[in-house]
């Protein structure tokens, strides 16, 4: 696939948690932001869309417009700063405390079909899990840019399913042992989850 980035959106409200700092709380000893990181540590590029804190060295950070504009504004904030020759890019939510490097493999294999513009893996009961996927760079550009157009140039509050209506996509289920990769924590009850699976 070439050169490829990882983009991992971290700005979300957790109102379902109090509003704490979401990304920023502990599963196994790491911030879940930390884990998503380490499972893309392969990575060309590494970049963090969210409120300003320290990452890791290597990893750049920035802030989607504005701040608090949802998940599909935070994309385009970091495929902006995707350098040229980036053929691919992981989107990847901040809350995924169990994502690992075999998942994200397993992500970059079925990208290789060039029948498809993005991969994304499904849960146990089919659900595609929108923002644990990886997309080749410039069709996800072209449907960043048609989707702005279409709402006046402002990406506030849209919805990912709008961003992906016009892209083929490949939903992947996880085959592999462990814990479920694509497993998102929105609420305290599955930090608890992740916690005994990485026990």
């Amino acid at each position: 696939m070439g050169d490829w980035a990882a983009v991992v959106l971290a700005g979300g409200a957790a109102r379902r948690m109090g509003g704490v700092d979401k990304p920023g709380v502990p599963v196994g000893g790491r911030s879940m932001r930390d884990r998503v990181l380490d499972a893309v540590a392969d990575a060309d590029v590494r970049i963090v869309v969210g409120p300003a804190g320290p990452v890791p060295p290597g990893v750049r950070s920035t802030r989607e417009r504005p701040p608090g504009g949802g998940p599909v504004a935070a994309a385009a904030a970091g495929v902006s700063l995707l350098p040229a020759g980036t053929t691919a890019v992981a989107l990847l939510a901040a809350d995924l405390p169990l994502l690992n490097r075999d998942a994200v493999h397993l992500l970059r294999e079925h990208l290789a079909d060039p029948a498809v513009d993005g991969v994304c893996l499904v849960d146990g009961d089919g659900r595609r899990q929108q923002l644990c996927g990886m997309w080749r760079v410039a069709p996800l550009r072209a449907a960043l840019g048609r989707l702005a157009a279409a709402r006046g140039g402002s990406l506030d509050g849209a919805a990912v399913r709008a961003l992906l209506a016009g892209l083929t996509v490949r939903d992947v289920p996880w085959s592999g042992t462990g814990p479920p990769p694509w497993f998102d924590c929105d609420t305290d009850e599955d930090v608890r989850r992740a916690e005994e699976w990485t026990r």
